[in-house]
Parts: C-alpha cells; structure tokens; sequence
C-alpha cells in the first residue's frame, strides 16, 4: 500500500520561514526551468535540421541535452522533479507518495548516470577523430553510433530499476524527506537498508561512475599525448573539441561527487551549503551543457548565429559586433 511522505522544502527546517517568499520563489524556478527547456530544444532541434550536424560527436551531444530535457518534461505533475517543486513552492503542504518519489530517484539518477556513458562515447568518438582520422568513417558508423545510444540510456536504467524496486519492498520507519526532491535521501526513510540495496549501490558506483570516468581520463590522456606529439593544427582541433566534453564532465563529476558523499556525512554537512549544491544538481548543469556547446563548438555556434539573426534584419548582432 502506498504511502505519503512530508518534504522538508528548500530550508531544510521547514517550509514556514519561506512562506512569505513563495511566488518569488515559483516565479525565479519557473524562469530557470522555461530556461532550461528552451536552451536544450533549441540546440537539439538545430541538430536534427541541419545535415552538417549528423555527425556522431553532435549526436552524442543531442542525446546529453534530450537528457537534460527528458529530466524536464512534465509527464505527471507528482512524479517529474521541476512542476512538483513549482507546486510545492505554492502548497501549504508538501508531501509527495513514496512510489512517486522512487519514480523521481529513478529518472534521476538513470539519466544522471547516462551522462557519463554519453561523455565516454564522446571521448571515444574524439580519439578515433584526432588518433585514427582515416579509420573513423569506419569505426564511427551508424551501428557504433548507435550501440552507444542504447548501451548509455538501457545500462543505467537496469542498474537504477534494481536499486529502486528493492528500496519499494523495504519497510519504512521515517516519513519525513528531508530534501527538495528523491535523491538518495529515500534511503534515510527505511528502517533497514537491504543488503541488495547496499552491494547493488556499490555496483552501481563501480559500472556507472567510476569506470566510465576512468575510461574517459584513459582516453583523453592518449588523445593530448597524441596531440602534443603533432603538428600545432590537430593540437588546436583537439583543444577545440575536446575543452567543452572536459568542461562538462568536470561539472557532473563534482556534482556527482556531492551527491554521492552526502548521504555519508548528512548530519555534518552546512545547510545552506547542502541547500546549493542540490538547487546546481537541478538547474545549473542542465543550464551549463547547452551553454558551453553553444558557444565552444565552433558549428553549433554558428547554427545558433543564424537562427537567431532573422533574415530580413540587414544588421545582425554578429554583424555589429565585428
């Protein structure tokens, strides 16, 4: 039988001392999730229109935002993170259910985790580029490209599907979910936490994070070894193609690093820190991806350009700013 659980919102200590705020508050997310659906479509739909772009470093880009989208959209006001905090901000109480909650846990971390598959493909992608340029077309074909999309999205949702269905038959002892929305704090609401839930977590640390990540270093370091050894041409291609995947993949690792951290040092770790960390988990990474591959990728940048300059405007920005 399902469950309601209370959400500590925002404070940590209660929603009261924000009351007063509460529109403020919803009009601020509002703005930063609009953003966030915005900045990502619109770079995912230059990708899809523009044939130039059919390549599988932007594929693989696309596939990153339509995370950051995916992770977005409203499919059930209760379960999604972004319209049930918007709805929390403007409720007197704010309790979710805790099959919702797990739902949110688990879109959570199988698209969090997806994002480092992603990274690894593209670290992969940009070796056979700069290493093996006359072996790409060969080995970065429709196939691989493809096999690197359903690995990086089915792997974690399996990995996450087991977490979560063993935290579903676990026996509750709190119902107060201190957090803004279903991260790993669910596991501070069971009695006991299974010995399943306990190795498959650590599992799970190992497949998802860990071992992608090192694969990601592991090939980078080949790809700059490789680079620094060659002309000062392909050591500025790598620079430009590889600088925004490393800047991103610095970003989800810290944040993951967070994540992961906190649920072993919770009571000792500053509110209002822990309070900024979880609002950059929901709004600045998602902010951050099409930020950074808007600007640092030479042709999404340039697709940005022209969608933005309307045609019939003789003076564009990019004009003026010449």
């Amino acid at each position: 039988m399902d469950v309601e659980l209370n959400v500590t919102l925002v404070t940590f200590g209660g929603f009261a001392e924000l009351h007063k705020y509460r529109y403020l508050y919803f009009v601020v997310i509002s703005t930063l999730y609009i953003l966030i659906l915005c900045f990502n479509s619109t770079i995912v739909y230059l990708i899809w229109t523009h044939k130039n772009l059919h390549e599988p470093m932007y594929i693989f880009i696309a596939a990153l935002l339509i995370n950051c989208v995916l992770y977005s959209m409203i499919i059930y006001p209760n379960t999604t993170i972004y319209p049930k905090l918007l709805i929390d901000f403007l409720s007197e109480k704010q309790v979710i259910t805790y099959s919702a909650c797990l739902f949110q846990f688990f879109i959570f971390y199988t698209l969090g985790s997806s994002e480092f598959f992603l990274l690894a493909a593209m670290a992969y992608d940009r070796y056979v580029a700069i290493c093996k340029p006359l072996e790409y077309p060969t080995i970065m074909n429709k196939t691989t490209v493809s096999v690197f999309l359903v690995v990086s999205w089915l792997i974690p949702a399996f990995h996450i599907a087991v977490q979560a269905i063993g935290s579903a038959e676990a026996t509750l002892c709190n119902f107060n979910l201190k957090g803004i929305f279903c991260n790993n704090a669910v596991y501070t609401l069971q009695c006991v936490r299974s010995r399943l839930i306990i190795v498959f977590g650590v599992v799970a640390l190992i497949d998802l994070i860990i071992l992608p990540l090192l694969f990601i270093v592991f090939t980078y370091t080949n790809i700059f070894i490789i680079s620094y050894q060659s002309c000062k041409e392909i050591r500025k291609k790598a620079a430009e193609t590889c600088l925004p995947h490393l800047l991103v993949l610095i970003s989800i690792s810290c944040l993951s690093i967070y994540d992961v951290g906190i649920a072993r040092v919770e009571s000792d770790f500053p509110k209002v820190a822990r309070l900024l960390m979880t609002l950059q988990l929901l709004f600045y990474h998602p902010l951050f991806n099409p930020f950074i591959y808007g600007l640092k990728m030479k042709e999404i940048s340039k697709q940005l350009k022209r969608f933005f300059c309307h045609p019939r405007i003789i003076t564009c920005i990019n004009a003026n700013v010449t």
